[in-house]
């Protein structure tokens, strides 16, 4: 069975004669593939009404887990923000609830930005319809197929990430 990158892959080969096909093969499909990941992304978005930076925001509470809290300085780095950028992010999930900024006890310079009840939610709803997608781009494989493509792109992710 031939695919859209073997389509590419063809029309180039005679074109470019330091084509690498095998290269340009996988470089197209990991391309295809990341669209498609990103479709599934904007649906599951879509579909609960929850822009990426704001699912970003609840995801970087979720992670550092109970009770899904933690002070801007933290958040900040986790999401790789700078504490004036998180602060303009934070300001509409407080007002709609998803997250809650408490002072701390004893000193009420210092804040905590904690996940409400409806946050912990909206994540959890966001969260499984994104896993929905993905299991759906995965689902051609079989369990040992995921397990051998996982581990090739450790190996690569590893490598890219040493340069």
């Amino acid at each position: 069975m031939r695919d859209a990158a073997d389509e590419h892959v063809a029309e180039w080969a005679g074109e470019l004669d330091w084509l690498d096909p095998v290269q340009e093969a996988i470089v197209v499909r990991l391309m295809i593939l990341s669209r498609h990941l990103g479709q599934a992304r904007r649906a599951a978005a879509t579909a609960g009404d929850l822009e990426r930076w704001r699912f970003k925001v609840l995801l970087g509470l979720r992670k550092g887990g109970p009770p899904y809290e933690a002070s801007p300085s933290v958040l900040a780095e986790r999401l790789g923000l700078t504490r004036g950028a998180l602060s303009a992010r934070l300001r509409p999930l407080e007002e709609d609830g998803l997250i809650a900024r408490t002072g701390e006890t004893g000193d009420r310079r210092r804040v905590r930005v904690r996940l409400t009840g409806l946050g912990y939610e909206v994540f959890e709803r966001h969260s499984a319809e994104e896993n929905r997608g993905e299991a759906t781009l995965l689902a051609a494989l079989t369990p040992a197929e995921r397990e051998t493509l996982a581990d090739l792109l450790r190996k690569l992710v590893l490598a890219a990430d040493t340069r």
